[in-house]
């Protein structure tokens, strides 16, 4: 994270899962958490809080943030907004503060939804930098310049309670995955895009000095004929901007990075993945050119989860499961993170992939090859908690609980890695839920669950 405290008492629209990328506990299995929140309405925060405050300056840089660049993690793209004129697309960058002596020149776009005109939205590539180093850079270049600085990952080898707890954590992440619904800018009227404007100069304090990787979800889809917006996804594409091609894909919303010893599959569960889909066809291809020996973890995220035991969103993204599990068990997926239900939940390793329309094998079963499933929806959102479970708890749940927090993932070398959630209401490093994980291929033996 990047030095900055966050702000407390304010609900948030994102999930957080930090990504430790390093040169015991054991769990419960089973359990339904009988910690009870206390009952807090959901309250909007007004346009003019502090949180949501503009830069000072003519001019000035905002929302900004990064993400990965490329597929190895070589490359950072810098995003940020001008809200007055497109001033300046360059970013200086260098290792030191005082001698930014590289340049990088970006593009410039707008977009309008509806009644509404967007600032000035830049986005530029910095590449060829150096692996495990801290970098420098400067974005408002001749208006109001403004200062951050990330540090790249290490070359592969062997709601604002949400982030304040985040913040507070001694763990610190490298890397933050996102598993969709951003701003919620489209429950408001006339689904206001003056909301992405806000949320993007709030979660700044964060995005500007580590990579977000970020998945769509349903609120990204922006999708409102009623409003002559017949353009899915415009506000999301427009801002957010991810390096799909560089792993083959043809659309942002499903693509892969290598970032030190993961590699990391994003997949879009709000676009076409049926057979011969091109989002179907890339998958069928990416997955056999992992290279376990390069990045040992394989890790998956997507918005609506497969195996979820709340009664929200409920067999959702059960299509998408049949097409895609029984891939995720031949190329042993480590974890799937999924967001949609606002609330928490982790599965013991299941798959259910034996049914052939005769035999009736149509339970979850244990399976050593199958991932972790995560359901980590529950970084705060104006919609309020999903407290209604189905009961009694399916054989495939592990630990659910309705609350909202963080999760950790730290992984230690490439045979082990700790993942713990937090809840908002303990202690920053207090873990509500925890587990080693054991990597499918290099340690293929049961987790202690």
């Amino acid at each position: 994270m990047g030095g900055r405290g966050w702000p407390r008492g304010v609900p948030l629209g994102l999930v957080v899962l930090a990504l430790l990328l390093n040169a015991a506990a054991l769990c419960r299995g089973g359990v339904t958490s009988r910690f009870v929140r206390l009952q807090e309405k959901a309250v909007d925060m007004p346009l003019n809080a502090d949180v949501f405050r503009i830069p000072p300056g003519y001019n000035a840089p905002q929302q900004v943030h990064i993400t990965q660049g490329d597929y190895e993690g070589r490359a950072i793209i810098v995003s940020w907004i001008t809200p007055a004129q497109p001033g300046s697309s360059a970013v200086l960058y260098g290792t030191s503060p005082k001698k930014l002596s590289s340049q990088a020149v970006g593009i410039v776009l707008r977009y309008m939804f509806h009644n509404y005109t967007s600032g000035f939205i830049h986005h530029c590539l910095l590449k060829d930098l150096e692996y495990d180093t801290q970098y420098f850079y400067m974005v408002g270049i001749g208006q109001s310049p403004r200062t951050f600085w990330f540090r790249t990952p290490p070359k592969s080898f062997d709601s604002n309670k949400t982030l304040a707890h985040y913040e507070a954590n001694p763990k610190k992440g490298q890397t933050v995955l996102f598993v969709g619904d951003l701003s919620y800018a489209d429950t408001y009227p006339n689904q206001d895009n003056v909301r992405w404007d806000t949320w993007g100069r709030f979660v700044e304090r964060s995005t500007a000095y580590q990579p977000w990787i970020w998945t769509a979800g349903n609120h990204e889809i922006h999708f409102a004929p009623e409003l002559g917006e017949t353009v899915p996804f415009k506000p999301y594409t427009s801002r957010y901007f991810v390096p799909y091609q560089a792993s083959g894909s043809i659309a942002p919303f499903w693509y892969s990075i290598r970032r030190a010893s993961a590699h990391i599959i994003v997949l879009a569960s709000y676009s076409a993945y049926g057979k011969y889909t091109p989002q179907y066809k890339w998958l069928e291809e990416e997955l056999p050119r992992v290279n376990r020996s390069e990045t040992p973890w394989l890790i998956v995220l997507m918005h609506s989860p497969w195996y979820n035991s709340y009664n929200y969103h409920y067999m959702e993204g059960e299509t998408m499961r049949v097409m895609f599990e029984p891939w995720f068990v031949k190329y042993k997926v480590d974890l799937v993170f999924a967001g949609h239900v606002h609330a928490y939940e982790r599965s013991h390793r299941v798959s259910n992939i034996a049914y052939n329309i005769v035999n009736g094998k149509c339970t979850p079963v244990r399976d050593q090859s199958a991932p972790v499933y995560i359901t980590i929806g529950d970084g705060g959102n104006l919609e309020g908690l999903a407290t209604n479970m189905t009961e009694p708890q399916p054989g495939y749940s592990a630990f659910r609980e309705a609350s909202f927090g963080h999760a950790v993932l730290d992984i230690k070398n490439r045979t082990h890695a700790h993942y713990g959630w937090h809840r908002n209401q303990d202690g920053a490093a207090v873990e509500a839920d925890s587990l080693w994980i054991y990597n499918r291929v290099w340690n293929p033996k049961p987790e202690t669950d």
